[in-house]
C-alpha cells in the first residue's frame, strides 16, 4: 500500500518539479534511523510528505513533526498522509519554521528547506536535540554547484550556492557538533551534538 504511494509521490514530485530526497539519500536516511533506533523526529520541510512517510514507515513507534510553509504543498502532504494511514505518526504544520517554537526533545532534526536560512535553522533548533542527538541536513551539495569552480552565471543561483557554502563552512566549524559528510543524494551533513 505505502509502496505502491511512494511511486505515485516520486511520479508526482518530479511532474511537478517538487525537490524530494534523491533514491541514495533517503535510503541512507532511513537505515540511518533504523540503525540509530530514532523515534522523534522534527523535519523541517515538508513538501509533499515524501521523507515523513519514508520515515515513518520504518517503525510505528516513530513520531515526526513536520513543517511546512507553502499551503499547497502542505494540502498535499496531508492528503498523501491520510493514504498512508499515518496521521497519528506524523503532525504537519502550516507555518514559517521560524515561527515554530517548542520546548519538545527531539532524536533527530533533518533539515531540508529553504537553503538560504539553514544556519538560522540549526542555531534555533539545535536546543531541541536530546543529549546524544542529530541533525541531518540534506543538499548540501546542490547539484553539484558548491563543488563546482567556475563562475556561476546567475545572480540568484550565486548567492544560494554562496549561503551554502557558508553553511557547510558553520558546519566545520561548530564546536558543539561534529560534522560527517557524505556524499549520497545531493550531499548530506550529519551533525552529531557532542
Amino acid at each position: 500500500m505505502v509502496r505502491v504511494l511512494i511511486e505515485e509521490m516520486e511520479a508526482y514530485a518530479k511532474e511537478n518539479k517538487i525537490p524530494i530526497m534523491l533514491p541514495d539519500g533517503i535510503e541512507f536516511l532511513e537505515n540511518y534511523i533504523r540503525k540509530n533506533k530514532i523515534k522523534k523526529i522534527l523535519e523541517l520541510g515538508t513538501a509533499i510528505g515524501y521523507s515523513a512517510i519514508r520515515m515513518a514507515s520504518i517503525s510505528k513507534d516513530i513520531q515526526i513533526i513536520t513543517i511546512e510553509r507553502d499551503q499547497e504543498r502542505y494540502q498535499k502532504a496531508i492528503e498523501n498522509i491520510k493514504k498512508a494511514g499515518m496521521q497519528n505518526q506524523i503532525q504537519v504544520l502550516n507555518q514559517d519554521i521560524m515561527d515554530f517554537n517548542t520546548e519538545e526533545k527531539f532524536d533527530l532534526i533533518f533539515i531540508d528547506a529553504a537553503k538560504s536560512q539553514y544556519i538560522k535553522y540549526f542555531e534555533k533548533f539545535s536546543f531541541n536535540l536530546i543529549k546524544d542527538g542529530v541533525i541531518i541536513s540534506d543538499n548540501l551539495n546542490f547539484h553539484g554547484y558548491t563543488k563546482q569552480e567556475t563562475r556561476i552565471e546567475s545572480k540568484n543561483l550565486r548567492q544560494m550556492v554562496g549561503k551554502i557554502k557558508n553553511y557547510i563552512e558553520f558546519l566545520k566549524e561548530n564546536k558543539e557538533f561534529k560534522t560527517t559528510f557524505i556524499e549520497l543524494g545531493d550531499g548530506i551533513g550529519i551533525s552529531e551534538k557532542l
